[in-house]
């Protein structure tokens, strides 16, 4: 077995080559600390459970091995008999099954290799048109694949590498029943890994039910958060939320910005409002079709949408590259969901901002998170400026928002004069802000000559 530890390069490995060369057209050279430590056992045939950090690279520490290990079935034979399905990867969400389908996709996109993802929430019929067709390596959420399993339009009876990934959510879902279900499907002899963001009892426990002497391997501490991550909790009293919401967006240097909040209907209302105040926003969560959650998640990691309102239904496996930062609207019931939601920022060594508004109701909350991760957060008072503050006054009347004519009363904001002062930052608005001031030729003398003063240079 290779020295993991000493891992610096992928080449180090023996991937196949064609993988090789995927990743190094996705510009990847270094293995992440949970990939240097699992590559190598996954590729030798062993039952692994991982925990790391959120962002980390748990995704490729999976399917760069698992793919390695398929190498040998890959056919290009246009005969779905040449293709069966030979690795399960089990998500508990239609966003993080997609991610992990990209992921797949990209590094077997050299090989002969097929992949497919199959999830609720959308037509079945065209996913029952490609499971025809063949393919290696499914990805699938657990309920539409009983779905498939029920109708026969797939089979698991050659899958040599089942992958569960996210477990705990799985578990935190009520997954269990579905899971059982599916795992008496597959084949006794095969290979098993876990994969999760932490390791709790219940993990540990799912663990030792299905798979066999595993290596358990764990990159941080359980529940850590990443340190490119800084956090920080306002006091705020729920009446203001909406405009200490507003105000931050309006004066941090925040680009794109995910918004968590506990409800579907708190997440439509805050895009509502954003975008009232000429902020671009959409929504997502449960109520929304497939269609609607993918086309919205699309246009924000395109740079369309600047603020993403969010139910839990995107704390995992939502990965955008470079977001600036994470905004708890509402504090988690769920203390392990903060660690997930603030994972969306700062990943692959990035530098992110979490920020959590709480109040004196949610002190529990709060100490709750603290205690499971291990540090405490810094919190401060957040001075709201009256102007954000009118916005919403009406909220005490059950009125979220101002009707097109009473908006049109209120003043205008401009927000550089309510951000903080960055020397650096504002020097360029400075520097502009000069050189377009017209200075007329003075033809009169100076004051100072009219005090008395003469200035060098100066004639009568």
């Amino acid at each position: 077995m290779i020295d993991n530890e000493q891992i610096s390069s992928f080449t180090e490995f023996g991937l196949h080559p064609d993988i090789l060369k995927a990743i190094e057209l996705s510009g990847y050279t270094k293995p992440t600390p949970i990939q240097a430590r699992a590559i190598g056992p996954v590729m030798d045939g062993l039952d692994v459970m991982g925990a790391a950090q959120t962002g980390t690279g748990k995704t490729a520490a999976f399917t760069l091995p698992v793919l390695h290990r398929m190498m040998p079935f890959a056919s290009t034979s246009t005969s779905p008999a040449k293709h069966p399905v030979r690795a399960l990867i089990l998500t508990p969400t239609r966003e993080l099954a997609d991610q992990v389908a990209e992921n797949v996709k990209r590094y077997s996109e050299i090989s002969p290799l097929r992949a497919s993802v199959v999830y609720g929430g959308v037509d079945i019929n065209p996913q029952k048109a490609e499971l025809r067709r063949g393919c290696e390596i499914l990805i699938a959420t657990p309920g539409r694949l009983l779905d498939h399993l029920e109708q026969k339009t797939v089979s698991l009876n050659q899958v040599s590498v089942l992958v569960l990934d996210e477990a705990d959510r799985m578990l935190d879902m009520g997954f269990m029943p579905d899971l059982e279900r599916i795992l008496k499907q597959l084949p006794a002899q095969r290979q098993s890994l876990l994969f999760s963001a932490t390791f709790s009892p219940e993990i540990r426990q799912l663990g030792r039910t299905f798979l066999k002497d595993p290596v358990e391997i764990s990159v941080a501490a359980n529940n850590a958060t990443a340190s490119t991550v800084t956090q920080l909790a306002y006091h705020v009293a729920p009446a203001q939320k909406k405009a200490a919401l507003l105000f931050l967006l309006k004066t941090r240097n925040l680009a794109q910005v995910i918004v968590f909040a506990n409800t579907k209907i708190a997440a439509s209302q805050i895009a509502r409002d954003l975008n009232k105040e000429g902020i671009k926003a959409e929504s997502i969560h449960g109520d929304k079709s497939q269609i609607e959650r993918t086309r919205t998640l699309d246009a924000f990691k395109e740079g369309k949408v600047d603020v993403l309102v969010a139910t839990d239904v995107a704390a995992r496996g939502l990965d955008v590259a470079g977001l600036d930062g994470v905004i708890n609207f509402d504090l988690p019931y769920n203390a392990e969901d903060y660690v997930h939601r603030i994972g969306r920022t700062g990943r692959a060594g990035a530098s992110g901002t979490a920020i959590a508004f709480y109040s004196d109701e949610d002190d529990k909350l709060l100490n709750d998170i603290q205690q499971l991760i291990k540090t405490d957060i810094p919190k401060e008072n957040l001075v709201i400026p009256s102007i954000f503050l009118d916005r919403f006054q009406f909220q005490s009347r059950k009125k979220d928002y101002y009707t097109s004519s009473e908006k049109s009363n209120l003043p205008p904001i401009d927000a550089f004069f309510y951000r903080p002062y960055d020397p650096e930052e504002d020097k360029d608005v400075i520097l502009a802000a000069v050189e377009k001031r017209d200075y007329p030729e003075i033809q009169t003398a100076p004051l100072a000559v009219l005090l008395g003063g003469r200035p060098k240079g100066y004639k009568k």
